[in-house]
C-alpha cells in the first residue's frame, strides 16, 4: 500500500531532472500521475514529446499508471486542458506539482526585456495558470461536500529567496512564487487545498548551465558514484511525496529548502529587529542606530555573503 493510493497527481515540467523525479515518486506511493512536459529547450525554445512519453513508460515499467502531456502550461488553454484530462482520465485530481521553468538570463543593465519577459511568463503563469483551473474544480467539488485534501506544491528557488547575481528575470519569477504560494493557502484552506512551496538544490540542466565556470560549479559535479549523492535530482522527490500525503494536512503556505538529506523550514518575510523613537527620525540618528536593525544576523543565519543559501554544517 501506498501513501498516494487511490490519488491523482499532475506534475509540470516532469520529463526531466526535478520533476521527474517526483513524478516516479508520486507515482511509486500510488498515485496515478500526469506526466506534462512541452519538451522545450532550456530557454524555452522547441518542443518534444520523447521526454513526457519516457518518464510515463518508466512508471508503467514499474506498475504504475500514468498519461503524457504536451501542453504549454504558461498559457490558459493549455493549462485549462492539462487539469482537464487528468479528470477526464482518471476522474479526479489531489495533487498539482508546479515545477516548469526556463533559464534566460542576462544582467540587469543588459538584459534583453523580451526574454526577462519571457521568464517570468513561463514561472508565474506557468504556475497561476494550473493552479487557478485546479483550485476552481476543487472549489466545485467542496461546495458539493467533497473535503478529501487536496495539495499544491510550487517551485521557488534559493536564487530567488536569497538573490542571483545575472537572474533578475528568475529571481523576481522565483521569490514571486513563494508570495504566490502564501496567497494561495490563504485562499483555499478553506476548501481543503493546501499550498507549500520548495526551493530545490539538485544537479539539473538549469543549475550545471547557470554556475559553469564559477566558484559554484563544482557543487554540481557529477557524482563517482560512491556513496551518497547530494546533487541527485531524485532526492527532491520524497518531501514533495510527503506534502501530498493526508500526514501533512495542516502544512501550508510555508517554503522549505530541500538539498540531499537536508529540509530547510524558510521562514518568509518577517520582522526581526525593530528601531523606534517618539517621533520622526533624522538621518543622523538612523545612521548611530543602523547597528540595531541587524542584531538577528549571526553566524547561523541561513543566507550566505554570497547570495545563496547556506545550511548547517553536518
Amino acid at each position: 500500500m501506498g501513501r498516494l493510493d487511490g490519488k491523482v497527481a499532475i506534475v509540470t515540467g516532469a520529463g526531466r531532472g526535478i520533476g521527474r523525479g517526483e513524478a516516479l515518486m508520486l507515482a511509486g506511493e500510488g498515485a496515478r500521475v500526469v506526466v506534462n512536459d512541452l519538451g522545450g529547450g532550456l530557454q524555452g525554445e522547441g518542443n518534444e514529446s520523447r521526454p513526457a512519453i519516457s518518464v510515463c513508460e518508466e512508471i508503467e515499467a514499474l506498475g504504475g499508471e500514468a498519461v503524457p502531456n504536451f501542453e504549454n502550461v504558461a498559457t490558459p488553454s493549455g493549462a485549462e486542458q492539462l487539469v482537464q484530462q487528468a479528470i477526464d482520465t482518471y476522474g479526479r485530481l489531489d495533487i498539482l506539482v508546479n515545477n516548469a521553468g526556463i533559464l534566460r538570463d542576462g544582467m540587469v543593465f543588459n538584459a534583453d526585456p523580451a526574454a526577462w519577459a519571457s521568464v517570468i511568463d513561463v514561472h508565474l503563469n506557468g504556475h497561476f495558470l494550473p493552479t487557478r483551473y485546479a483550485t476552481a474544480f476543487w472549489r466545485e467539488q467542496a461546495k458539493a461536500g467533497e473535503t478529501a485534501h487536496r495539495t499544491i506544491v510550487n517551485t521557488s528557488s534559493e536564487s530567488g529567496l536569497f538573490g542571483n547575481a545575472g537572474q533578475t528575470n528568475y529571481d523576481a519569477a522565483k521569490m514571486g512564487i513563494a508570495s504566490f504560494t502564501m496567497a494561495v493557502a490563504r485562499e483555499c484552506v478553506k476548501y481543503g487545498v493546501t499550498c507549500n512551496a520548495i526551493a530545490p538544490r539538485a544537479r539539473t540542466r538549469m543549475t550545471t548551465s547557470t554556475f559553469e565556470g564559477t566558484e559554484r560549479a563544482g557543487e554540481f559535479s557529477t557524482a563517482d558514484g560512491e556513496g551518497f549523492d547530494p546533487m541527485d535530482p531524485d532526492n527532491i522527490a520524497p518531501f514533495v511525496a510527503f506534502l501530498a500525503t493526508d500526514e501533512a494536512a495542516e502544512i501550508t503556505g510555508q517554503t522549505f529548502i530541500v538539498y540531499g538529506g537536508i529540509v530547510a523550514h524558510v521562514r518568509m518575510p518577517h520582522v526581526t529587529d525593530i528601531v523606534q523613537k517618539a517621533g520622526r527620525w533624522t538621518v543622523d540618528e538612523l545612521i548611530e542606530s543602523q547597528g540595531e536593525l541587524f542584531k538577528a544576523v549571526g553566524p547561523d543565519v541561513f543566507e550566505a555573503p554570497r547570495g545563496h543559501a547556506k545550511l548547517p554544517r553536518q
